[in-house]
């Protein structure tokens, strides 16, 4: 154990649990939509800034290293939708959804689901749904988390995993929302310098890009070629469509992605958050694909793929460099891990609890049960994380696949399309969410050519088009919702 590795660690975590006390203090658990959405009042490069970081994730430094050391140049297909997920979803939907999220009073993106399409059964699946998913994934960022710093500082993998996990609660559960995109925008700093040192330091070592494809030219000719090893994708166009749609408009159907619209300042916000959205992108996401490619070369024999990048900073860096990066690593895995377990604890409270259990539940009450679920999926999650279940890219791509399938032309289609109702809405969902679920677990990529996110997104807008227009005249939209669509398209 380093303890110049472990003081630089030190210092993070004291940061990002003050930025959480801060928040507490700025009265973000006062009341719900303080709380839940820290009180509608950020700007643009905040709100910039948590969306990216928020979206990235502990995949970015496991996932993405890991597909790129086992697969080369075919894990740049998810890169390439991933740089422009950003301005995509803030253009789509970023304007629109903060202004009729605000005219229905809408405080998590499951109750704007319903007040769009009014329906008890809506919010009652697409909480279930989200509530279980994004568990699944929260599970993945511990995960991550865990192993990452059971490897750079020596400690057991169960003391590591509690030490991440025991942070991130302290600073969600006091200061909700606020306290998750403030230290969502401090991370996503720590992350572009962690990641861009590392890459540059790879880059020298082996002597820049052209050398090190001829390294790997050397060693496997076929992780050149945009198809995989052995050009195991080669022609699967569907598989690579699927990839490239996961991190682009797969965004648009995560909730805990589309509720930074609803706390943005003002609808206007969305304009300049996509230009810094796309300007961190392009700086940040290609490189930790590129650095798995880099890792073939410099740590060859790798038993885990997962930890490419560790290995390449711990061989390449000095320790109080690696220590930077370690506090990189760890930001993204934070970043998504609170907002995550912020938005689970907050879709649970507000839409299972609260409008099925309890609709008399005071402010504070809701304050307080959305805090005490954050507590109690925080330490369900750590104990499930113990075992480590599968790979941290294999639960990211499931969860993200069947998440955006599931309510990505239910988010579009509330702002865009008047004639999307209820019964189009719910059958969207039920379909996308299973064909990608059912794909993915029959293991159906393969054997069709087609990537679960494809599948599952043609299935979902298939159904909401064809349902929709079919019972018009039985389940009209309400004129009320249709006026409130007006005046936030103005």
């Amino acid at each position: 154990m380093n303890p110049t590795t472990v003081a630089f660690l030190v210092l993070y975590y004291v940061v990002v649990l003050g930025v959480g006390f801060w928040a507490a203090r700025k009265g973000a658990g006062t009341n719900l939509e303080g709380y839940l959405l820290g009180g509608r009042k950020l700007g643009p490069l905040v709100t910039a800034l948590t969306l990216q970081s928020t979206s990235m994730s502990g995949f970015m430094f496991l996932g993405a290293g890991a597909l790129a050391y086992a697969e080369g140049y075919w894990a740049l297909w998810y890169a390439a939708g991933d740089i422009g997920g950003g301005v995509v979803n803030l253009s789509a939907i970023g304007r629109r959804m903060r202004k009729l999220s605000q005219l229905t009073e809408s405080l998590t993106p499951i109750e704007y689901l319903e007040k769009r399409y009014p329906s008890p059964a809506v919010r009652l699946f697409a909480g279930g749904l989200t509530v279980f998913l994004l568990g699944a994934y929260v599970i993945a960022q511990f995960i991550a988390g865990g192993k990452g710093m059971a490897l750079v500082t020596g400690m057991p993998y169960s003391l590591a995993l509690m030490a991440a996990v025991g942070v991130i609660l302290v600073y969600t559960f006091l200061g909700g929302y606020l306290a998750v995109a403030y230290t969502d925008s401090f991370q996503s700093i720590v992350m572009l310098v962690g990641v861009l040192w590392i890459f540059i330091a790879a880059l020298m070592e082996v002597g820049g890009l052209s050398a090190a494809n001829r390294s790997v030219a050397d060693l496997e000719p076929s992780l050149l070629s945009i198809w995989g090893r052995d050009l195991g994708y080669q022609g699967q166009f569907g598989i690579a469509l699927g990839a490239v749609l996961v991190f682009s408009i797969g965004y648009m159907g995560w909730p805990h992605v589309v509720s930074r619209h609803m706390a943005m300042r003002h609808p206007a916000t969305a304009r300049l958050a996509g230009a810094y959205a796309t300007g961190w992108n392009l700086l940040f996401v290609p490189a930790p694909y590129l650095l798995g490619i880099l890792a073939i070369v410099i740590v060859p024999e790798l038993a885990d793929p997962e930890l490419a990048i560790f290995r390449v900073a711990q061989k390449l860096l000095p320790a109080a460099a690696t220590g930077v990066i370690m506090a990189a690593i760890m930001a993204a895995i934070m970043s998504t891990a609170d907002s995550l377990l912020f938005q689970t604890g907050s879709i649970a409270a507000r839409d299972l609890y609260e409008r099925f259990i309890n609709p008399s539940a005071s402010e504070r009450q809701m304050v307080w049960a959305s805090r005490l679920l954050v507590l109690a999926i925080g330490v369900v999650g750590y104990f499930v994380a113990l075992i480590q279940p599968p790979t941290v890219f294999g639960i990211v791509v499931f969860v993200t696949s069947v998440l955006g399938s599931a309510f990505l032309p239910a988010y579009v289609c509330a702002v865009w399309w008047r004639r999307a109702n209820t019964p189009g809405a719910f059958a969207s969902m039920v379909a996308g969410a299973g064909v990608a679920f059912v794909w993915q677990l029959a293991g159906l990529d393969a054997a069709t050519g087609l990537h679960a996110m494809l599948a599952g997104l043609l299935s979902s807008t298939a159904s909401m088009i064809v349902v929709s227009l079919a019972t018009q005249k039985a389940a009209p939209t309400p004129a009320r919702i249709i006026a409130l669509m007006n005046e936030a398209a103005s």
